[in-house]
């Protein structure tokens, strides 16, 4: 990319977790945890453009999405102007391809998105860390969208090590027709009752071997518990993909969007022609480790 250029499109990719664990929660409401998280080739377009107009345009595809500041990505733009008192506006469209609300940081993975394309326009020549700090502010899924493949995230998700990625893998995803609000699922969550927890290390094994099997089996969400408890309709999905074929199916995030791992794209693309009938938001993808 040309450094004179005004304006920026970014791939903002979804992410799954392959493992999620909550370690404990902290006084103020929110949850330690650690869970493995793996992009994948399902991706918004992003375009920051500098305009001459004062201000902030947000353009969406989805016209359900709002474009004001209940939009992470609005107020990503936001805080980089206010944070480098950048005097120019900007337009930004998202062109989305991510459903919203469905455990796939697309939301986060956009304001990402917003803060990477400001910088490169503008020439502000911030770190990674430095765009992951202030992505934080915003959320704690927004420090991974920054990088490429597959991390281990602790803390409130914003302490991240790379690690290496689940690859080649063929996946169905898919998001019944409803939302779920992160901040229930995890006030819902009794870690007591939690009976089956991630092995982080002997994930981080499996896939430093590509393990496959291993892999699969160490598949694990504690936020399941919680989930499929509100929403039937999960456990369906998941038992559904299972009777296709695949190999493991696990909830990303919070819900409700189950992704299921097939042994080649033949079987996925099978299994995604079934499911789509009873759900319309499916899709084929693979994982994503970087170019």
């Amino acid at each position: 990319m040309e450094d004179n250029t005004s304006s920026i499109q970014i791939k903002a990719r979804a992410k799954i977790n392959l493992t999620l664990d909550v370690l404990g929660r902290r006084e103020n409401g929110y949850h330690d945890v650690e869970m493995i998280m793996q992009q994948i080739n399902l991706y918004d377009l992003v375009t920051v453009e500098k305009s001459d107009s004062d201000g902030i345009t947000l353009t969406c595809s989805d016209l359900f999405l709002p474009v004001d500041e209940r939009n992470l990505a609005y107020r990503a733009a936001q805080i980089m102007r206010e944070r480098f008192s950048i005097p120019s506006g900007f337009k930004i469209h998202i062109e989305k391809h991510i459903p919203i609300a469905a455990g796939l940081a697309g939301g986060s993975t956009d304001a990402a998105a917003v803060i990477s394309g400001i910088n490169r326009v503008c020439q502000l020549e911030l770190t990674t860390q430095q765009m992951q700090d202030i992505g934080f502010t915003l959320g704690a899924d927004i420090p991974f969208c920054f990088m490429e493949g597959c991390a281990i995230a602790r803390g409130l998700g914003e302490i991240l090590t790379p690690i290496r990625g689940f690859e080649h893998a063929w996946m169905v995803l898919v998001k019944p027709g409803f939302g779920v609000s992160t901040k229930d699922v995890y006030t819902g969550l009794d870690l007591s009752a939690v009976t089956k927890r991630p092995d982080t290390n002997a994930m981080i094994l499996a896939l430093n071997d590509q393990k496959r099997k291993e892999i699969i089996a160490g598949l694990c969400n504690v936020l399941e518990t919680v989930t499929l408890a509100l929403h039937p309709k999960v456990a369906e999905i998941k038992a559904m993909l299972t009777s296709y074929g695949a190999d493991g199916v696990l909830m990303s995030g919070s819900g409700p969007t189950v992704f299921a791992i097939f042994g080649s794209y033949e079987k996925a693309k099978t299994a995604h022609k079934k499911i789509k009938k009873h759900y319309p938001q499916s899709y084929v993808v693979s994982t994503y480790n970087g170019n």
